[in-house]
């Protein structure tokens, strides 16, 4: 299994040199890269694009809020628009799209390219793409067992949200959790406490993992680590396919309420095993987006399809 030796940040400096990079790059070398690329269109790669973009027959463009590639512009977040301008340069410039850039979760009336969509609804509409992807997807060399760890659970994060702030006000003070606010401005409240990096965090044997707007943009370095991952069922999903995350396989799921972290928190700390074949199947789950080239191919061909069915079929 690849990952990064620690757990670092690409630097903002080098994200926008590669994708400036981009800018010089001829439109021949785009394709003789998609057709070594496609080289790679295993049976997993075909599931993955069928996942990621679900519809099968034509659309339409929405007209009224529609881009063509050729005028698409930075926009704000501009790492949402580098993350989708780096897979447009293999599609002719006049070819049109409509996206939607944020955290929102809400299904369109037509084919929109987003980052994050609803798990448990009609999600078709919303055409998965790896966005903001220097936030979300970043993975850790955790070389301590999990044995070695402290039998506590941990968690920092913003609580803005409802489920959030019940969260830290029932927990910020338990026995067995570290658990904080790291609101800004900060707050007078108990549970307002310091920071904690990442490794800080990766030396307690549980990780809350807690969704925010959308999905919570710590669960892969979290599932990545010798720690195991413990969460309230996922409601959204993005490019990590968060849906297909199992309950007892990939993580301990809790109660929408966390009545039964005590209980689980117990088990797992009785049954060492058990909590090491879970971070061991969540390891298993994390190598299929660990190859660059293959990220690559299927975002490609996840834009190569929606133009098709949009009726823009020329060949890219």
């Amino acid at each position: 299994m690849i990952f990064s030796t620690s757990y670092k940040k690409t630097p903002k400096y080098n994200f926008y040199i590669r994708n400036f990079i981009r800018t010089l790059i001829p439109s021949f070398i785009y394709q003789y890269r998609f057709n070594q690329l496609s080289l790679l269109n295993d049976n997993n790669v075909k599931f993955r694009i069928n996942y990621y973009l679900k519809l099968k027959s034509n659309f339409l463009i929405d007209n009224e809020n529609m881009s063509y590639i050729g005028e698409f512009k930075n926009v704000k977040p501009s790492a949402y628009y580098y993350d989708l301008k780096q897979y447009l340069y293999y599609f002719p410039t006049y070819f049109k799209f409509n996206y939607r850039f944020g955290d929102d979760t809400f299904l369109e009336s037509f084919p929109f390219i987003v980052k994050a969509r609803p798990i448990y609804e009609d999600n078709r509409n919303a055409v998965l793409l790896n966005l903001n992807k220097v936030r979300h997807f970043q993975f850790v060399d955790d070389t301590t067992p999990y044995r070695d760890k402290k039998d506590l659970v941990v968690w920092r994060g913003a609580a803005y949200q409802p489920h959030r702030k019940m969260l830290v006000k029932k927990f910020h003070h338990h026995a067995k959790c570290n658990i904080g606010q790291t609101n800004n401005p900060i707050e007078s409240v108990p549970w307002q406490k310091e920071k904690l990096t990442i490794e800080e965090q990766l030396k307690y044997k549980f990780i809350l993992s807690v969704e925010g707007n959308d999905v919570a943009s710590s669960l892969k370095w979290t599932l990545s680590s010798n720690s195991l991952c413990l969460m309230v069922k996922p409601k959204y999903e993005t490019w990590f396919m968060e849906g297909l995350l199992v309950s007892g396989v990939h993580f301990v799921e809790l109660k929408d309420d966390y009545s039964d972290l005590d209980e689980k928190v117990d088990w797992y700390l009785m049954h060492p095993e058990e909590a090491e074949a879970i971070i061991g199947n969540a390891h298993q789950f994390i190598e299929q987006f660990q190859t660059p080239e293959i990220e690559d191919f299927i975002s490609i061909a996840v834009l190569k399809r929606y133009f098709e069915l949009s009726g823009q079929k020329e060949n890219i």
